[in-house]
């Protein structure tokens, strides 16, 4: 591992400069420090970003065997006041540049580091350009590789598509979480509680939780609901009883008339049960997921999904029996242990069970993960991910006639690759779209969950987000309540 030094002359972009160098080093050590801050220990490699009001100014040095030697040095005019975002853009190509040269790669998705890309050529669409127009824009400004831009621009037009029917303005979508797991995997990071520690805690939960959902839709009986989404942690953790009452809850006090997808994320195997869907299926529910992550059992032990794979194929099979015609599956690559013939053994099973829509992500180890929290207990697994594994889970969705609809990135992804949902014709999930492109409203109930109040016409948005804590929220609910009055007042018809 090689100590890395960035130094800045002014406290601006900070955000941009290290995510951009941690894409070309991400099992480096990274300091960033300022200018004015005494630094007494070396660096193998030091990066000194320098920007004034009419220039900016990289330099790259080695300074490996006590030998310093520069690499690289660029400097570029640019008005920093006049123009922050074209600032930004001119950092990042000069120090995308440096990078490239000094480490003799590139990045699939070139300078661009934040988490929805897809909203570029969304903007840009609705601005009038052509796909042509749009290409060349991503490709002359993020020098994001040829893959990437067609992937981009593709999945935004089949955004626009679905999306045309929808009053931004006046509808909403409602999320509603339920942060409890038959085991919490390895490299989960949510709001996730082990259901056999907290059972005792799930109906005090769901009282707290029905309180939020009636107050809730009181606030918001003037907008239009749009979508629903119950999601987790694992909703299905809940018992048939438990499920009713939830789901019960959320019809007696929302109006469903112009629903256009109400989702419910079965999610693990482990806790689907005949039973617990007939219970979904006495509401409006019209897409579910059941989700393996993966179909090799010794990766799903190591990562602690206490599921074998033949429980998935077990709950696949009987929800489709029970007449689910919208079943989603989540897949990860880059997990432990697991190379391109492991990722391809997966595959093959999702051909032969045929999911209406497939999600693809990439391990992403966040801080607050086991994988993260206890790394030195895992040093010795491989983690892989690469453009030919993307490739494969590309051309399997392909195969069963799905493309893509909806995608987005986070920090710390093996390969810096992406999310992907893939989907067959009319089988999109709307929800997912909204939430990434973040043109709706989106209320969230439950612990955790972060309320997005978009308005001004799309060009601002304002979160208030509830308490993780399971113990806390249901203690502090009329706290939780307030700040989301606040919100309304602030922001709901803004």
């Amino acid at each position: 591992m090689r100590k890395i030094g960035i130094e800045l002359n002014k406290k601006d972009f900070e955000y941009d400069v290290h995510s951009l160098v941690k894409a070309f080093y991400p099992e480096d050590e990274l300091t960033m420090y300022y200018k004015e801050e005494p630094q007494t220990e070396g660096f193998d490699l030091l990066f000194v970003v320098t920007y004034e009001q009419e220039y900016i100014h990289i330099q790259i040095t080695d300074n490996q065997n006590n030998q310093e030697k520069e690499v690289f040095s660029e400097e570029i005019a640019c008005d920093y006041e006049k123009d922050r975002k074209q600032t930004k853009n001119v950092l990042k190509q000069v120090l995308y540049r440096g990078l490239t040269k000094e480490t003799g790669t590139t990045q699939p998705w070139g300078t661009l580091s934040g988490i929805r890309p897809t909203k570029i050529p969304m903007k840009l669409l609705e601005e009038g350009h052509s796909n042509v127009e749009i290409a060349q824009y991503m490709r002359d400004t993020y020098y994001t590789s040829n893959e990437k831009t067609a992937l981009c621009i593709t999945i935004a037009n089949r955004e626009r598509e679905i999306l045309k029917d929808i009053d931004y303005e006046n509808g909403y979508s409602l999320y509603v979480g339920i942060p409890f797991c038959p085991s919490i995997c390895l490299y989960c990071s949510f709001s996730s509680y082990p259901l056999e520690k907290w059972k005792k805690q799930v109906d005090a939960y769901l009282d707290t939780l029905c309180k939020e959902i009636e107050w809730s839709s009181k606030r918001y009986a003037h907008k239009t609901l749009d979508t629903v989404y119950i999601g987790g942690g694992t909703p299905t953790t809940l018992e048939p009883n438990q499920l009713r009452r939830l789901l019960s809850k959320i019809q007696e006090c929302f109006d469903f008339t112009h629903v256009k997808e109400y989702t419910v994320e079965a999610g693990r195997p482990d806790s689907i049960t005949k039973e617990k869907l007939q219970v979904l299926q006495e509401f409006p529910v019209t897409r579910i997921s059941v989700n393996p992550q993966t179909m090799n059992q010794e990766t799903l032990e190591i990562i602690g999904r206490r599921h074998t794979v033949e429980d998935t194929i077990q709950s696949y099979e009987l929800a489709r029996s029970l007449g689910f015609d919208n079943i989603n599956m989540d897949l990860i690559v880059g997990l432990p242990g697991e190379d391109l013939a492991k990722v391809e053994h997966t595959l093959e099973w999702m051909k032969k069970l045929s999911p209406d829509s497939l999600t693809v992500h990439s391990l992403a180890v966040k801080r607050a993960a086991r994988l993260n929290m206890f790394k030195d207990l895992y040093q010795e697994m491989t983690f892989e991910n690469n453009q030919e594994i993307m490739n494969a889970t590309a051309a399997c969705a392909m195969e069963m006639g799905m493309g893509p609809y909806y995608l987005y990135r986070q920090k710390n992804m093996k390969g810096n690759f992406e999310n992907v949902g893939y989907a067959k014709v009319d089988k999109a999930g709307i929800y997912n779209i909204l939430i990434m492109e973040e043109k709706q409203s989106i209320l969230a109930l439950g612990a955790g969950a972060s309320t997005k109040f978009v308005f001004e016409h799309g060009q601002r948005i304002e979160r208030v987000e509830n308490v993780k804590d399971v113990r806390n929220y249901i203690d502090r609910i009329d706290e939780m309540l307030e700040r989301k009055q606040k919100g309304i007042d602030l922001y709901l018809d803004a």
